[in-house]
Order: structure tokens, then C-alpha cells, then sequence
């Protein structure tokens, strides 16, 4: 792990800090202790941080935390610190659940398949590390003459694992399926009255590449129109252009069902319940998974957050396309208004790391 340079700072000189409202946050916080409980790391800050997790989830189970005791905790236990590099700003995108119809079987309405994780993946690097830069392949094939790489995106589409008979849903549009892999979770809607969760369960280990990116580069539309739902219309124009296009991409995700939707969360890495507007996927390879993290993105509009971002957010998930210090994608929920904040997301950001007090003093 590469972990950034910082400087430590006061909560005084966090924009915006006196405004959010922490008690959710606190709740954010407190759903990352099954994954710190459950992984070891050589941070000199983790037992610290997995013991202030651990004392969140006991003012929660208290069912009544207030946003002064929320306020409190983060400032009784933990140290702003303002990530330093050379660029003046990093970058912010969203993400979010998707509602999409679906069915068990194939048809002409349903044809695109969800495929399980193969039998024959192996996982060659933490999950969690995925989107580091400059780890090759994340997976790959085991074979009797030892791991091999994984058929890429275009030729699993194309039949490459046809034989394992591995679909188990089926949606309706080819693009709908593909930006359900970038997205790694949804809601599948399916035309008997179930409505099911699938996640992520593992990939074929090539790299992840933008096809907004590669459409800017073929001269598809300027940077400035690209939008989820412009680069969406794109791909649907032309199918043939748009399969071309999203072949690109190499990487593949493979999913499982999570439980009927009522019953189940959206899990980020380390299956963590994410919570919409506090959940952050971050690069792994800079920062400790569990952390609370201070986001600061004066020109982002949120919705009805109004103008500018000032949140405290917990990092607890990854992403391909999520590498630096300050790259961040900020989950904002499940649906269709989720995904048109998220889709629209592309904004300079700052970092600050709440890094934490030693527990045996911030307890006493």
C-alpha cells in the first residue's frame, strides 16, 4: 500500500463540517466493524480504527444517537489530516443500484444473460486491491497446466463460456447489462413478481477501460456531453457501433443473487451494507478500507443537498476506475433518480482522512 502524504489539520478548517449532519454518518461508520473484525492489515492505525468502529456500534445498538453525540465521537476520536499532492484537486463520480426488469428464462424480450462466477476463477489478487494501478490480472482460469487468463468481454459474449451454463437471470437491454457491471450491484425485477439483488462475485481479471472514454476518443460527442445517459443514447443509436464500443472494455463481471431485495442491502467490497450519500469506494492500494473520510467538493450539486459537497464519508468499497489518492465514487443509492445524480457526478474533489486517536486515550 502507497499510502498518501498529509497534513495534519483541525476540524475548524473543514468547509462545510459544521453543517452535516453526522448521526447518519456515525450509523455509515459503524456497519464497517464485520470487516475490520474479520481482516488484519500492517496499518499502525488499525486496531485504533477497529476499536473506534467497535464503540460506534454499541452507541447504535443504543438506538438513540443524537447528532451532538455523533459529532462528538468523530471529534473526540479522530484527527483531520488533508491528503498532499501535486495535483491542486482529485476527482469525484457516482455510482448507484439500478432497477432493471428481467426474467429467469431467455426470450426475444429477455436476451441478455447474468452470469455466476465460474468454477473455474481464481481470484490472484485481493479484491479489495482490484482497481490498483499496475497489478495485472486480478483473475484468472484454472486449467491442468496452471492459470491461464480469463476469455475477455467480447468473447464471453461471443460463447466462450456457453457450455458452463452459467446464466441466471436475463435482462432485457445489452446496455442496461453492461453498465450493471460497472455499477457491480442491482435490482432485478423479474416478470414472475420477484424482485432479487444480485452483486458483484468476481470478474475475468482484464482491465477495466471507460467507454465514455473511448467514445470521446472515436469523436462520439466532447467530453463536455458526456453524461450516463448521453453516452447510454450513444451505444442504443447504432447496436452494432455500441457492442463494438463496449467490447473495448475488456472486463467482465460475474454476480450472485443476494436475497430478495426487502431483505438485503447493497454490499460494497468486504460485503459491507453501503449507505446512500456516506458510502465511498476509494483506492485501496492509498487508503485503509473502514475510514472515514471528509469530502470536500465545493462545486458539486447534490440534489437536494444544494450547491457544493461537504460530507463525511466512509470508505467502503472499490472500483476498477477508482485509483489515486483523492479519486472517489460516491454511492447515492438505488434507483432512477440515484443513477441521474450519479450519472452526472464528474466534479474536483478533496480529501480529508480522519485518522485515529490512540483508543486507550480518546476513551478515557
Amino acid at each position: 500500500m502507497v499510502r498518501p502524504a498529509t497534513r495534519a489539520a483541525s476540524f475548524r478548517d473543514l468547509p462545510g463540517w459544521q453543517d452535516d449532519r453526522l448521526d447518519d454518518a456515525l450509523l455509515a461508520f459503524s456497519r464497517s466493524l464485520p470487516a475490520l473484525s474479520s481482516h488484519t492489515s500492517g496499518w499502525p492505525l488499525f486496531d485504533d480504527l477497529r476499536a473506534h468502529c467497535e464503540a460506534a456500534a454499541r452507541l447504535v445498538s443504543t438506538g438513540d444517537v443524537s447528532e451532538a453525540t455523533a459529532r462528538s465521537f468523530f471529534e473526540a476520536r479522530f484527527v483531520p489530516h488533508a491528503v498532499v499532492q501535486d495535483e491542486p484537486h482529485g476527482l469525484l463520480t457516482g455510482y448507484y443500484e439500478p432497477i432493471l426488469p428481467g426474467s429467469r428464462r431467455s426470450s426475444a424480450q429477455f436476451p441478455v444473460p447474468l452470469l455466476r462466477r465460474p468454477p473455474d476463477l481464481v481470484t490472484l489478487v485481493d479484491d479489495a486491491l482490484r482497481g490498483t494501478a499496475g497489478i495485472g490480472l486480478t483473475h484468472g482460469r484454472q486449467t491442468d497446466d496452471g492459470v491461464a487468463p480469463y476469455p475477455t468481454r467480447q468473447e464471453i459474449e461471443e460463447g466462450a463460456l456457453d457450455s458452463l451454463d452459467l446464466a441466471f437471470a436475463y435482462l432485457a437491454d445489452p446496455v442496461d447489462a453492461f453498465f450493471l457491471h460497472v455499477q457491480g450491484s442491482g435490482l432485478i425485477e423479474f416478470d414472475d413478481g420477484d424482485r432479487v439483488r444480485v452483486g458483484y462475485d468476481g470478474k475475468n481479471g482484464h482491465p477495466y477501460s471507460s467507454v465514455g472514454r473511448h467514445i470521446i476518443s472515436q469523436g462520439g460527442m466532447s467530453a463536455e456531453q458526456a453524461t450516463l445517459e448521453s453516452i447510454k443514447d450513444w451505444l442504443r443509436a447504432d447496436a452494432d457501433r455500441g457492442r463494438k464500443a463496449m467490447w473495448e472494455n475488456q472486463s467482465y463481471i460475474f454476480f450472485r443473487e443476494l436475497g430478495p431485495a426487502a431483505e438485503t442491502a447493497t454490499l460494497g467490497v468486504r460485503n459491507i451494507p453501503l449507505t446512500a450519500m456516506r458510502s465511498l469506494a476509494v483506492d485501496a492500494g492509498c487508503h485503509e478500507l473502514g475510514l472515514p473520510v471528509f469530502v470536500v467538493a465545493p462545486d458539486l450539486d447534490p440534489g437536494a443537498l444544494g450547491k457544493g459537497f461537504f460530507r463525511l464519508m466512509m470508505a467502503q468499497d472499490v472500483g476498477s476506475a477508482i485509483r489515486g489518492p483523492e479519486r472517489g465514487d460516491v454511492f447515492y443509492g438505488v434507483g432512477d433518480e440515484a443513477g441521474r445524480l450519479a450519472g452526472r457526478t464528474k466534479h474536483p474533489g478533496n480529501y480529508y482522512l480522519l485518522l485515529p486517536r490512540p483508543a486507550d486515550l480518546a476513551a478515557a
